[in-house]
Parts: C-alpha cells; structure tokens; sequence
C-alpha cells in the first residue's frame, strides 16, 4: 500500500503517523491549507504535496481525511484524475463508502475506514490507536486486503454493512458522546450537595474511569452494579423524588434500560417494584 492523506486534521495525523510507524509507506498529504498539510508531512517523515495531481499519481490509496460535509467536494476534484484501479477511502463514521457515488464508473474501489476510537489529539492519538477497532466497508475487490493491512498492524477489523452505517454511528455517539452528557449532569447534582464544579469532576473522575474499564473487560451485564441492579425499589424511589424536569426523564429511560440488563443478570430476582416506582 501506498497511502496519501488528503486533509491534514486530526484524523489525518493520526492515521498517517500510525500507518508510518507500522511500516506502511505513507506517500504524503495535501490539503487546501499548505501549513497544515507541511506540519503533518514533517510529523510522519513523508512529503508536502501542492497539487492533488501529485499526489493521487503517487498514491495507490487515497485517505480523504476531511470533515464530512466536505468529502463530496473533494471527491469531485479527485473523480476527474487518473484514479482507475486506485482505493479512495474516507474515515467517516457516519457517511457510507457510497459518498464516492460514481467511484465504479471511474474504475477505482472505495472504502470507509473508521477507527471506533476517540481521536482527540493530533500529535499523540496515534500512540494508542493499535487499541481500536476499525469497522471497514466498501468494493469488494481490495477490501479484504484492506483488512489484513490493519489487522497486520495489530487492530481488529470487523465489515459491516454500509445501510447500517447511521445505527454503527449511533453507537459510538451514544457510548462515547451521550456519556458527557451524564458526567455533567453528574457534576451538576454534586454542586448541589456543596462541591466546587471542579470538585465534582475531579470526584467522579474514578468512578467513570473504573466503570468503563469494566464494561470494557467483562460487558454491560458483569460491570453492573447500584441500586438497580440490586432491586433497591426504596432507593430508586428517593432518586426519583428529588430530581425534576429532563434530568427526572433521563434518570427514568436510563434506569429502565438498567433493568433490562439486571434481568439478564439476575433473572431469578424480582423487578416490579422498582419498575413501578420508574412508572410514577
């Protein structure tokens, strides 16, 4: 493989500085942004491009590595370059391999590439990136030696199908994004209690950083534990009493979901109580 990097943001860095690290030749990058895309061939030791021409010429596989909405435009500058029998990948993770609609008709494979990981730092990500699982779609023609190439990195790989493209999306947001939505409600109930704001957070640091782990080793059903699990009807009724409003809504939608994992953990245990005090 031959790998160039068009865009020159955080995923781009990455990505590209993970390739070179594991022996993948990295051509180099090009973006609309000549600083961005030199700073990114300086970090992983390959070449600053100035024409796309150059580096799709160079390239026998192309990392589209912009923000989503502007995928589409930059494929309508690649599509009309030599680019037959040539893999053009994007790593979205809420857009199709279909985003290079007309990709067949030109002769080249294209290709979803999504790392299920948080990439949050340009210079540093690439250093834990062999922890993440990367769901691939795309042409069939190369796609499973685009899987070899990142399982011969260390990753696993899993195909998915591109219709259920928004519902693997949906996932990540959920377990990932939807997860600060509950820290800072967190944090906002202890200021409550008398906390700094920094205070809550610094406090509930350990306790999402040991559940996460948890889940991670041993799944939702094992890392369960609290009131919920333990059909603690009394305690769920308390919790219910002093909350209000959206925060009530969530606390209630969330806790019903719990129960639904505690019955797979402990089906011999009785739930209705603290069913119906989510009820009223």
């Amino acid at each position: 493989m031959k790998a160039g990097f068009i865009g020159a943001g955080k995923v781009g860095f990455t990505l590209g500085k993970y390739l070179a690290e594991g022996g993948i030749t990295v051509t180099g990058y090009y973006s609309r942004t000549a600083r961005s895309a030199r700073e990114a061939a300086a970090f992983t030791g390959t070449r600053y491009y100035d024409k796309l021409a150059g580096i799709v010429k160079d390239s026998d596989t192309l990392f589209v590595t912009v923000p989503d909405g502007a995928i589409g435009e930059v494929w309508k500058g690649i599509c009309n370059l030599p680019i037959k029998n040539k893999n053009i990948c994007h790593c979205s993770g809420s857009i199709s391999s279909t985003a290079f609609f007309n990709a067949c008709e030109k002769g080249a494979y294209r290709y979803s590439i999504h790392p299920l990981y948080a990439i949050s730092d340009k210079y540093n990500s690439y250093k834990t990136l062999k922890n993440a699982y990367f769901a691939v779609e795309g042409s069939p023609e190369n796609l499973q030696e685009i899987i070899n190439c990142l399982r011969s990195l260390g990753n696993k790989v899993t195909s998915i199908d591109p219709q259920k493209k928004a519902q693997y999306h949906c996932a990540a947001v959920m377990v990932s994004n939807h997860t600060v939505a509950l820290a800072d409600i967190g944090a906002e109930l202890l200021t409550e209690c008398g906390f700094s704001r920094r205070d809550a957070e610094l406090a509930l640091g350990p306790l999402i950083a040991g559940n996460a782990l948890k889940i991670a080793e041993a799944g939702p059903e094992q890392a369960l534990t609290g009131p919920v699990e333990r059909a603690d009807a009394g305690t769920v009724k308390s919790h219910m009493r002093i909350l209000s409003g959206e925060t009530k809504e969530i606390y209630r939608l969330l806790s019903k979901r719990l129960i639904a994992v505690a019955k797979r953990k402990h089906p011999e245990r009785d739930y209705r109580d603290a069913e119906k005090e989510l009820e009223k």
